[in-house]
């Protein structure tokens, strides 16, 4: 019997799969070497690697399909009180407090919050009987976003919070939100930019005014909180940036011109240009490359392992990377659109989403197109949360694979 649920799990997946996670081992194993204090991070790995294939041949071939549904709202509430609790029992480090420690091992609450959220927001959306166009609908559906958005942006984590919001507007459009209810989406993103100038605040609420008044047919008290909350979210734009610790602050101003700090802010982002640049189209070899293996490049087994792969494997190294992730996620949202059950097709949508946000990001950073946020390359970087939940979201995908034609 387990034999025929393994032939029946979809293996288009999975091979891609294998190799991303391939292809992290063998760049950590690179950053490795010479150096002790970080030469167990490629065992750990290993170890955690370990658990997470177990993990998603349990979640894919074990757990019943209906059990994944009526799990998530206590899924998600659970996940939001690891995030209260962070606040008090957290575990501080790089300036940040986004670790719990249990049984002396640490992990982070946040990666758990990112696939729970997308669960909840599944379910929630996956009822038909509710009006996605329905402006009531639409706050409920934010409020379950922005929930453990917010929490996680007081920890401070920017680019885990960015996630959160970055899977509002697909998932929206999957289940056909309306396009002028998804521009209104759009809308308080807008404002956040134009909060920083007076006279493009101004423009900006003057715009939404006429589009929500003459374009929308609300009712007026509806109009009216909405133009009060994006004017909320004007005002409170330029007070969470003052929340942000100054080296958060320096990520962002040094993203625009890391020239101007070469040897502080802007180091990371110049190091990372130099390791890519010098890989040419072959690469300078496994194990041979003198940013990676000299530690001229920081943090070179999470945020920046992109660039070991393209120091040491050159641009045929990097293609068959940025490949890799491409039949993944192309696979998907193939999946998400053959799967007949709303709940799955909206999580594999929103899975992809996830895994496209932090691969862009990841590799944005590493050639300065992006700002360094500290998000890992999924499958590819050191970190054992974030592996663990990736891989039992694949489980889960896989799971919804063998049961695609069930509603």
């Amino acid at each position: 019997m387990i034999l025929d649920r393994i032939k029946s799990l979809d293996w288009l997946l999975i091979l891609p799969l294998l190799g991303l996670l391939g292809m992290g081992l063998v760049a950590l194993y690179s950053t490795s070497q010479g150096a002790s204090a970080i030469g167990n991070h490629f065992q750990t790995q290993l170890w955690w690697m370990a658990m997470g294939l177990g993990t998603m041949a349990i979640v894919s071939l074990l757990f019943p399909h209906r059990f994944i549904y009526d799990l998530t709202y206590l899924v998600y509430g659970l996940s939001v009180v690891l995030l209260i609790l962070v606040f008090f029992f957290g575990l501080k480090e790089y300036g940040a407090t986004r670790w719990l420690s249990i049984g002396g091992k640490t992990f982070q609450p946040s990666e758990l919050a990112k696939f729970a959220t997308l669960l909840a927001l599944a379910r929630f959306l996956s009822d038909e009987r509710k009006d996605m166009n329905d402006p009531k609908n639409i706050a409920i559906a934010l409020a379950i976003i922005f929930l453990p958005a917010g929490l996680v942006f007081r920890q401070p984590d920017l680019g885990t919070a960015l996630v959160f919001g970055v899977i509002a507007l697909p998932i929206f459009f999957w289940v056909g939100l309306h396009t002028r209810y998804l521009i209104l989406v759009m809308w308080p993103v807008l404002t956040i930019f134009a909060s920083f100038n007076t006279f493009t605040f101004v423009g900006i609420i003057i715009a939404i005014t006429v589009y929500v008044f003459f374009w929308l047919k609300l009712s007026s008290i509806t109009r009216i909180l909405y133009l009060l909350v994006n004017i909320g979210v004007g005002f409170a734009a330029p007070m969470a940036w003052d929340q942000l610790q100054d080296y958060q602050k320096q990520r962002l101003l040094t993203f625009w011109n890391p020239e101007a700090d070469p040897l502080g802010a802007g180091y990371q982002i110049i190091q990372s240009k130099v390791a890519i640049g010098s890989g040419g189209f072959l690469g300078k070899g496994f194990c041979e490359g003198s940013q990676t293996q000299l530690r001229f490049l920081p943090e070179q087994h999470t945020d920046f392992i992109f660039a070991v792969i393209g120091e040491e494997w050159g641009f045929l190294g990097v293609l068959l990377g940025l490949l890799l992730f491409a039949l993944f996620l192309s696979r998907l949202v193939y999946l998400a659109s053959i799967f007949k059950s709303r709940f799955s097709s909206i999580i594999a949508v929103g899975f992809a989403v996830i895994i496209a946000f932090h691969m862009f990001v990841n590799i944005g950073m590493t050639i300065g197109l992006c700002p360094v946020t500290g998000l890992p390359l999924p499958f590819v970087s050191y970190g054992g949360t974030a592996l663990l939940t990736n891989m039992a979201m694949v489980g889960l995908i896989l799971n919804f694979y063998r049961h695609r034609f069930e509603y």
